[in-house]
């Protein structure tokens, strides 16, 4: 087996659909596909309730890797047995099964090759013996649980096997196994799809919950990017003294707590930077996170991901000069007590005053008023606001709000109509904040715009920038914090499993690719300026 075939091999091997054999054994299933009765059928709604499993059959050179390569990437290739070299059956997961015999369809590969479909195995008896069988967890083996909650499974109702597509994220290699990863798609009653993750998100043997919910590939959000607001956003945190930032979507209603991964990271990496860079840092957040979050920022300053903890408080609108009042030291507009507000991937307040996820669903009960205090901002001189977000339903969205509505699904609801002064798109939320810093490094580091920012007085401070260096996201450091978080209960954006993913994409490869690639951009950008 060639390693750029490995995605066509854990797809195609134990699927045959007999419906009217849901509720066969496991044994009879197995006995009834020996006797040719089930050849080159799917196994999609068959032996109902009992798990499946996808089969990998290769040479006992390449199998130690190939494990290794399993482990890696548990989400896609759930490892529930390796054989023995020669082993034809499977003790921990059946009785009386014969690997050479008890797939409906077999697919042989030469040299890379698919060189045809196979029945049976026997006549390859004596090579066999120097190879190694892997089960793999199905996910055939979660559709009984979704029938059984309620939710639809359309190729079952259909008689076919399911779906299957090569998506653009890499798999961790290992050896010389490589390639992107595939999976399945089922399409989902919107009201379902909060059920379908809970039903599938603890089957962690059985490809576990979705990787992806919506409409696959790109949101449309290239429609809502605006020339240079990074840019813009970046110059003036950079003269900022002061700046207030905003996080928190609880678009996980039915959780505790209902946060999302997004978001937070983002955040304590402009934090880092504005706290490297000397500047007042606050975080405002909803009442009812202030302890989570507090804990949050404590654990991060102890992993060393910021440089002292960050204040955490909140905004409650308790007439109309509470913004006023919070913003601006005895409610007197000449003196903010902020320059700068930043809020990224936070719940924005739409047309109707109601706050809602992707989904179109409200979720005004858990979410503080703290777009009041953009909006006021807006009517104090010397207070400039940034929003950063990645669907047009956050805080700040407000100055695209028109293109969501043409180009996101469900924009005509879910736009925020709240403003910032500068508008940051990003694929992901954490991805604009991120960058954001890493701005902020390079702005910092170019000779012209620090003589500005000190005004030709006094001369350059070269040892601050191994502090600004420090500050900057890395990969480990990202892991590490994203760890936190899920300790914290936080979940995943699209998907709600409670792990190493942001927004449905895993942080191994596509979030620690985007850090690297921005580390590699900016600190190649600071030693050209």
């Amino acid at each position: 087996m060639w390693r750029e075939n490995v995605q066509y091999i854990l797809k195609g091997s134990t699927m045959l659909n007999a419906g009217f054999l849901k509720s066969v054994l496991p044994a009879s299933a197995r006995e009834l596909i020996r006797n040719g009765l089930s050849r080159g059928l799917a196994t999609s709604g068959m032996s109902q309730g009992f798990k499946q499993a996808n089969i990998v059959i290769l040479d006992k050179k390449f199998a130690d890797d190939f494990e290794q390569f399993c482990l890696a990437n548990s989400g896609p290739l759930p490892l529930l047995y390796r054989s023995k070299p020669g082993e034809w059956s499977s003790p921990p997961l059946s009785t009386s099964s014969d690997i050479r015999t008890d797939c409906p369809q077999y697919i042989k590969y030469e040299r890379g090759n698919i060189a045809g479909n196979l029945s049976s195995l026997v006549e390859y008896t004596e090579q066999l013996k120097d190879m190694v069988t892997f089960y793999l967890g199905c996910s055939f083996s979660f559709e009984s649980a979704l029938l059984k909650a309620d939710i639809p499974v359309r190729n079952i109702e259909q008689g076919r096997n399911i779906s299957a597509f090569k998506t653009s994220i890499p798999c961790v290699s290992v050896g010389g196994f490589q390639c992107n990863m595939v999976v399945t798609m089922r399409p989902i009653p919107v009201d379902k799809l909060d059920a379908v993750v809970q039903v599938t998100h603890r089957m962690k043997d059985a490809h576990g919950a979705p990787v992806h919910i919506g409409h696959p590939g790109n949101r449309g959000i290239k429609h809502l990017l605006i020339e240079k607001q990074l840019l813009k956003a970046c110059l003036s945190l950079s003269n900022a003294k002061s700046v207030l930032i905003t996080t928190g979507f609880p678009t996980h209603f039915n959780n505790q707590p209902p946060e999302e991964t997004d978001g937070p990271p983002g955040a304590i990496a402009i934090a880092a930077m504005l706290q490297a860079q000397k500047k007042n840092v606050v975080i405002v957040t909803d009442q009812r996170a202030l302890e989570m979050n507090r804990k949050i920022i404590e654990e991060a300053v102890e992993q060393g991901r910021l440089k002292t903890p960050v204040p955490i408080v909140s905004f409650q609108d308790n007439g109309k000069d509470s913004a006023l009042m919070f913003l601006c030291h005895d409610g007197n507009p000449q003196f903010p007590r902020f320059d700068h507000l930043i809020a990224i991937e936070r719940a924005g307040m739409a047309a109707d005053g109601n706050y809602y996820n992707a989904r179109k669903v409200n979720i005004k009960h858990l979410v503080d008023p703290i777009d009041k205090l953009f909006l006021k901002a807006q009517d104090i001189p010397g207070i400039s606001t940034t929003g950063i977000g990645d669907g047009g339903n956050e805080l700040g969205m407000g100055k695209v709000k028109e293109a969501v509505k043409k180009y996101i699904n469900n924009g005509d609801l879910i736009a925020c109509d709240v403003e910032a002064d500068f508008t940051v798109i990003a694929g992901v939320s954490n991805w604009g904040g991120y960058a954001v810093a890493c701005g902020l490094y390079i702005l910092n580091s170019c000779a012209i715009h620090e003589r500005y920012l000190r005004k030709a007085l006094g001369f350059p401070m070269t040892s601050e920038m191994v502090g600004y260096i420090l500050a900057l996201p890395t990969v480990q450091k990202e892991e590490k914090l994203l760890e936190l978080l899920v300790k914290h209960g936080i979940r995943s954006g699209k998907t709600g499993n409670l792990g190493m993913e942001v927004d449905g994409l895993l942080f191994h490869d596509t979030h620690s690719s985007m850090i690297r690639q921005l580390l590699e951009i900016t600190l190649g950008q600071a030693q050209s300026t």
